[in-house]
């Protein structure tokens, strides 16, 4: 039986092509937040979430590292999906006729200078086809969605142009996550954890340096307020290596002393793009 997969949108979202990337052949199973797709993984109605962390040109995903945070889920892969967005409407529609366009905020900011020199009005919406799917249905002909092709082809629509992303090397990175921890190790491994520091000089650079003495590179480091105290915040760090090293584990239980908070969301292969 093909495993179930969640991932937030509609058929022919960028977390779609994502999941048949990494799941070809699985049940996909569309939702409409990234908390409704953890929840399904969290009840085992799937197995697996597909959920999109960061992107080359927009950067981090807040609300999606905010249910990092809460998730119970453990991080077992990742994948990197190109992104190529095209400006879609309706069919007989002429760009001339075209006012405002819809989509997630993440691609609109990665199409900010097309639709500023186009002088197209951009409005948010939760996801990328499902901007496509809403202006078919609401048959608007001064609005268009961008989307990628595969969302204009599942919703039979007019694709009025194609690449306007202002950046060409526009990648967004997945998190694979599961309620049981991956249980392979090896090389080419990531780990990723969450930890909060004590408010006290230097105590970030105390914990950041027991990788550095342990030869393990830091891959991501982000931080985001805790939204408890004012002006505190959470670390979330990827790194080289996996949970079974023996430098990891040096590392890991180095640092829990040095932390006020620490949660490892897992190991898991390193993907290419």
């Amino acid at each position: 039986m093909a495993a179930r997969v969640a991932f937030q949108g509609e058929r022919g979202a960028y977390g779609e092509m994502a999941a048949l990337q990494y799941f070809p052949g699985a049940t996909l199973v569309p939702c409409k937040s990234f908390a409704d797709v953890f929840e399904a993984a969290e009840k085992k109605k799937v197995a697996y979430a597909v959920i999109p962390v960061e992107n080359s040109i927009e950067g981090s995903v807040g609300e999606v590292y905010d249910l990092l945070l809460l998730t119970k889920l453990k991080a077992v892969g990742e994948v990197y999906q190109r992104v190529h967005h095209c400006l879609i409407a309706n069919k007989g529609a002429k760009i001339s006729q075209i006012k405002s366009v819809y989509s997630h905020p993440q691609a609109l900011g990665q199409c900010r200078g097309y639709l500023r020199k186009k002088k197209l009005e951009p409005l948010p919406a939760y996801d990328t086809a499902g901007a496509v799917k809403m202006i078919k249905e609401r048959g608007m002909r001064d609005s268009a969605a961008i989307a990628s092709r595969r969302a204009a082809e599942l919703y039979g629509m007019e694709i009025l142009a194609e690449g306007i992303e202002d950046r060409k090397n526009n990648f967004t990175r997945f998190l694979i996550m599961a309620p049981r921890a991956g249980d392979r190790s090896g090389r080419d491994y990531k780990t990723s954890i969450i930890f909060s520091v004590r408010h006290v000089p230097g105590a970030l650079f105390g914990i950041l340096g027991e990788f550095a003495l342990r030869r393990l590179n830091l891959t991501k480091i982000e931080s985001r307020p805790t939204k408890e105290t004012p002006w505190e915040y959470n670390f979330y760090v990827d790194f080289e290596g996996h949970l079974g090293d023996r430098a990891v584990k040096q590392a890991l239980a180095a640092i829990r002393p040095k932390t006020s908070y620490l949660k490892v969301l897992g190991s898991y292969k390193k993907a290419s793009f």
